[in-house]
């Protein structure tokens, strides 16, 4: 933080979480400002980054750094540039991905983007730090809420003995009007999970109720006990009951091939699990170690894993270093949450 007065320019990616009660906790985002106002000068450019309401950047963070006299556009430039990123990505990275800036007025709004356009192919400007802001979580929001709509067409499914995922990959061939979502055990991720609750957040600060976000987020939750309930049922087919039994998890992380367990489903299906009185181990090559139950879990190797019989084996996370085909062979009862076992076929594989 020393370092900021020497700064032309100072990006804020700070975490922006939700508390317990899905209000948003800007508190890093206040803590990051009020080092940067404690050293602002003259033609400094400040762009925040950390994902969060329409408003923030003009009613939060230029008043803090207008606090001792500096006035935003004139002495100094502030914007906001929602993070684009999707992690595990080969195609797709911060040099090709275009990046939305808006500032509090045109001569920021020129600034942030003389920055960006430094690193970024194609740098898109908007009319404000509102425009910019609701840009992320419209994205986001529009992620959550078709993977709401899919998770519940998958219990649908489920119910009229249909295979989701056929159904899925039948529609996809459409070549207009249609975006393949796939169901699982639920959302995961710093983003996807939160950002939504951001905007309805705001928009009943405005008298307006987001149903639709609601609903989504109603759905997504709940998929970690459709996961218990599907497992129960597994176990239930060999007369077990999930109270006792040896339940393996393949992948801790929220996405394949990647190591952020920020949100992840697994962790709820792990804790739900417990909580009925299973005993639990993961195997995640990108997850050496987590935190359960106030003591420490080491990740297994899959074939040790599969050595030690467990009574049920559930697919969190497709990770693509797994070997399926030596999970299918064994034999052993299977939960699959991903479809990564499509194509196989056995009685002792159970799907979402």
């Amino acid at each position: 933080m020393s370092r900021l007065g020497t700064m032309d320019a100072i990006d804020i990616c700070v975490p922006t979480p939700l508390r317990k009660t899905r209000d948003p906790d800007l508190s890093y985002v206040v803590k990051a400002v009020e080092a940067v106002a404690a050293a602002l000068k003259r033609g400094q450019l400040i762009i925040l980054e950390s994902t969060t309401y329409p408003g923030t950047t003009d009613e939060v963070v230029q008043p803090m750094l207008e606090a001792k006299g500096l006035e935003a556009d004139v002495d100094f430039f502030l914007a906001f540039s929602p993070e684009r990123v999707d992690p595990g990505n080969q195609q797709f990275n911060t040099k090709n991905i275009p990046k939305i800036v808006g500032g509090v007025g045109e001569p920021s709004t020129q600034a942030a983007c003389a920055l960006y356009a430094t690193s970024v192919d194609h740098v898109v400007a908007v009319s404000s730090t509102r425009v910019a802001e609701m840009v992320k979580l419209l994205e986001n929001t529009f992620r959550a809420v078709n993977i709401g709509l899919v998770n519940e067409i998958a219990l649908m499914c489920h119910k009229m003995d249909i295979n989701v995922w056929e159904v899925i990959d039948a529609a996809k061939t459409k070549p207009f009007g249609f975006m393949a979502f796939y169901p699982g055990p639920g959302l995961g991720g710093h983003c996807i999970p939160i950002d939504p609750f951001y905007l309805s957040w705001k928009a009943k600060q405005s008298g307006f109720e987001a149903r639709f976000i609601e609903l989504a987020g109603q759905v997504n939750g709940a998929m970690p006990e459709y996961v218990v309930q599907r497992i129960s049922d597994a176990l239930n087919s060999v007369k077990k009951p999930v109270n006792g039994s040896r339940i393996h998890l393949l992948g801790m992380a929220y996405k394949r091939d990647v190591s952020d367990m920020r949100e992840s489903p697994a962790l709820d299906v792990l804790e739900l699990l417990s909580n009925r009185g299973a005993a639990m181990t993961y195997s995640d090559p990108y997850v050496a170690q987590l935190m359960h139950d106030g003591r420490m879990l080491a990740s297994i190797e899959p074939a040790a894993a599969l050595a030690q019989k467990p009574d049920c084996t559930v697919i969190c996370t497709d990770h693509s270093v797994f070997d399926y085909d030596a999970l299918v062979a064994s034999g052993a009862l299977v939960v699959d949450t991903r479809n990564a076992l499509k194509d196989r076929r056995s009685p002792a594989i159970f799907r979402l």
